[in-house]
């Protein structure tokens, strides 16, 4: 491999918004916020809308979730008038 053209491939947390759910893994992926850990050590968070602790396929569960308004959105555009 080349030198300096690959991101730094660091330990982030992310988490998922709708659950609190929490994991520690590996990511080139970075935040300004930070979160500490179990282990006592501090690393960035990258929150996340959906995790497979909040997703209907691994939980049986159906949630709904419309951050972005998308639904009013759909319903403003192909309503009939």
């Amino acid at each position: 491999m080349r030198k300096g053209i690959h991101p730094e491939y660091r330990k982030v947390v992310f988490q998922d918004m709708t659950s609190d759910f929490k994991f520690l893994t590996r990511s080139t992926m970075n935040s300004d916020e930070k979160i500490t850990w179990e282990d006592g050590n501090e690393y960035p968070v990258i929150k996340v809308e959906v995790s497979s602790a909040s997703h209907p396929f691994y939980t049986g569960k159906n949630i709904f979730v419309d951050t972005a308004g998308r639904v009013e959105k759909f319903n403003k555009r192909y309503t009939k008038k």
